[in-house]
């Protein structure tokens, strides 16, 4: 499991809460700096949308009753 925080006082303070025990060992790993992300990139939901309806072979219900056909529960 990985958490990002920043070190405050010689303190880490993590981003969001954890139910982490007092105690619990961690290995703390410097980052340089973020990650950058490109000002131009595509957001993730636009990469994705080039596949919609790209399926091709499927049977007419898929959409409703895609658990059906992966894992065999009763259709809706």
């Amino acid at each position: 499991m990985e958490y990002k925080g920043k070190v405050q006082g010689n303190t880490i303070v993590l981003d969001h809460p954890t139910d982490m025990p007092d105690g619990a060992v961690v290995r703390v790993i410097v980052c340089e700096s973020e990650p950058n992300i490109a000002p131009n990139s595509q957001a993730l939901s636009d990469l994705l949308l080039q596949f919609a309806g790209k399926g091709s072979g499927l049977p007419d219900d898929m959409s409703e009753n895609h658990d059906h056909y992966l894992y065999g529960t009763p259709k809706q």
